[in-house]
């Protein structure tokens, strides 16, 4: 059994490996049967994925940032039992030369040491314009 201070680790990594783009590793930072949830209605985006879905759809989005990457940067986190809720930022220059910057709240629920489930809550409008 991980504790809470070990599950807000387990989060924070996520963001941090999430931040260099690589795909690969991102999904090695999740159990096996895990899901990814993103909000909202943005066709081809918002939605329930298990790890191959979501391998495509970063591998996909990734392309459209300069340095392949968006960076998520962590602002807070508080644990509680198996869950950990985060906010945090991202930011990312786009090969269109617009700028995307979000705000997060992310949702993780951990089993086994691993993270078993995200849940991806954003400011979709700026996501569906940018």
């Amino acid at each position: 059994m991980t504790t809470t201070d070990q599950n807000i680790e387990l989060a924070n990594n996520f963001a941090k490996v999430f931040s260099t783009g690589d795909v690969e590793q991102i999904l090695a930072t999740l159990h096996p049967e895990a899901t990814y949830w993103v909000s909202g209605g943005i066709e081809g985006m918002s939605g329930v994925y298990d790890k191959e879905g979501l391998g495509a759809l970063l591998g996909g989005v990734t392309s459209v940032y300069e340095n392949s990457a968006l960076a998520v940067t962590p602002t807070s986190a508080i644990a509680q039992g198996d869950k950990v809720a985060v906010e945090a930022t991202s930011y990312a220059k786009l090969n269109n030369g617009k700028v995307y910057q979000n705000q997060y709240h992310f949702l993780f629920e951990i089993r086994d040491g691993q993270i078993f489930s995200v849940k991806e809550y954003m400011d979709t409008k700026h996501a569906f314009d940018i």
